[in-house]
């Protein structure tokens, strides 16, 4: 059973940090440093009982980075659990794969969605490239 306690999330989240996946370390390479639009990224945040890839706080925004371990049933499902924990306690939700990031079209997305008004109807929550 997995430990909840805010430390342990906390050194997962180190954990994390320290191996990151190639898209992850592609996509903080622009996102870090304000490197996107002026906002403020972090990576590995721990946000509530979950882990999220990467959030713009002052944008209520998270980016999940999904690739190959993301496509059998019972992760979708729980990837979904998570989504709509982050989209019940105000947050909005970009789920990007693996490939969209090492293929560059990434950072459009992201441009895209934070870059929508937000009175925008489809700024809100779960968000799809």
């Amino acid at each position: 059973m997995r430990d909840d306690t805010p430390r342990e999330r906390l050194r997962q989240a180190r954990t994390l940090r320290q191996e990151m996946t190639i898209a992850e370390a592609i996509l903080w390479k622009h996102l870090r440093g304000r490197g996107l639009l002026g906002m403020k990224f972090r990576r590995q945040v721990p946000i509530g009982p979950y882990i999220a890839d990467f959030a713009c706080v002052s944008e209520r925004l998270i980016i999940e980075l999904d690739g190959p371990p993301h496509e059998n049933a019972e992760r979708r499902e729980r990837d979904q659990r998570r989504d709509d924990w982050f989209l019940s306690n105000g947050w909005r939700v970009l789920r990007l794969s693996n490939e969209r990031v090492i293929g560059g079209a990434a950072l459009d997305d992201i441009s895209r969605v934070l870059s929508a008004p937000s009175s925008d109807p489809a700024s809100p929550g779960h968000l799809l490239p």
